[in-house]
């Protein structure tokens, strides 16, 4: 039987949401679609060639490298102590007001997002290192736990995020532009974050209570502690946008730095450095396994027009570029509640 491919590419698509709903990983979801639906058009033999090329060819990918170098770093400083330093440094500043320790919270996950690069990471770091702390001083559990996933997402958002440079390789963009595009709305993003905090605070004074106050000496001896966590990220970012390196050996040139600043403040011993080691090529593999389907599923609606077919679609709705930037938004939304942020930017 003949199956056109109009309704190989839907039926594509269903079968790859139901994979994901029966929670099967969305890099494996995505490749087996990819090579059976390219395996009924163009036939199993090439579609199966196609999973060894595609896979050799990402894995040895020298502007790929930038997504383990960055993701290192991230490691490095994670079990350096820089997020404790970072959340302790906030909590000095503005913890003593009502709702200051979510405010803190989010303040120090933009600061960690900025050397880290992931959202999932950011959100798992700060759920051992914020959430305790909002508890013991009586923090909702629902409010707790909120603050902590929506700063996550600054992971994605401000530089060097990994989601960014993912997208850049595959769209063939600047990684430099994109990280400077990410800026701004991250800033907003945690800007909304605190002023969102401050407005739940004037409508229910006491749903969040308010820290001990610090003294000066003490405010003074927690920013000392964030210094390293500025330098590495003006040396990899200003040397990014200086143009002194490419993003692959900014990503380099960020993990040395990770290295060198935790053996120096002694915060690096064997056992951490073997668990950071370990951290960075489990979340490299999995992005690389997310990497890999994605291109087979891409090679998959390329073969079925899908994209023309989408794009006629939406040109033929009539709603114009702010319509269809809706739709957009309206379809990530959705996708959102799936999926988390790397494979949605992917698919």
């Amino acid at each position: 039987m003949n199956l056109s491919p109009d309704f190989i590419a839907v039926a594509g698509f269903v079968i790859l949401f139901l994979l994901m709903l029966l929670r099967v990983p969305v890099g494996m979801a995505m490749g087996l679609v990819g090579v059976t639906g390219y395996g009924l058009i163009a036939g199993f033999e090439p579609a199966l060639k196609l999973v060894g090329q595609t896979s050799m060819r990402t894995v040895t990918d020298y502007t790929f490298g930038v997504i383990p170098m960055f993701m290192l770093m991230g490691a490095l400083v994670s079990v350096s102590g820089v997020s404790k330093e970072l959340f302790r440094a906030a909590d000095a500043c503005i913890g003593h007001l009502r709702g200051g320790l979510g405010m803190a919270t989010v303040l120090a996950c933009g600061g960690f997002a900025a050397i880290c690069g992931s959202s999932v990471a950011t959100a798992a770091t700060f759920s051992t290192v914020a959430y305790p702390e909002m508890r013991r001083y009586g923090y909702p559990q629902s409010f707790s736990t909120g603050v902590i996933a929506a700063g996550g997402t600054l992971g994605a958002m401000l530089p060097p995020s990994t989601v960014l440079a993912v997208y850049a390789v595959l769209t063939q963009q600047d990684i430099g532009k994109l990280f400077m595009a990410g800026i701004l709305p991250g800033l907003l993003a945690m800007s909304m974050y605190v002023i969102t905090i401050a407005i739940i605070v004037a409508v229910r004074p006491k749903m969040l209570p308010a820290g001990p106050r610090r003294s000066w000496p003490e405010r003074r001896a927690a920013l000392k502690d964030v210094w390293p966590s500025l330098v590495l990220f003006v040396f990899v970012i200003g040397g990014l946008y200086g143009g002194l390196f490419t993003p692959t050996e900014a990503g380099g040139m960020g993990a040395g730095g990770a290295f060198i600043l935790g053996v120096l403040r002694r915060k690096l011993d064997r056992r951490n450095l073997r668990s950071a080691l370990l951290q960075a090529t489990r979340t490299a593999a999995a992005v690389f396994t997310v990497l890999i389907g994605a291109l087979l599923f891409g090679y998959f609606l390329t073969i079925t027009q899908a994209p023309q077919r989408l794009t006629e679609f939406l040109t033929g709705l009539g709603v114009g570029r702010y319509g269809v930037l809706a739709l957009i938004m309206v379809m990530y939304l959705v996708l959102g509640c799936l999926m988390d942020a790397m494979a949605m930017i992917i698919l």
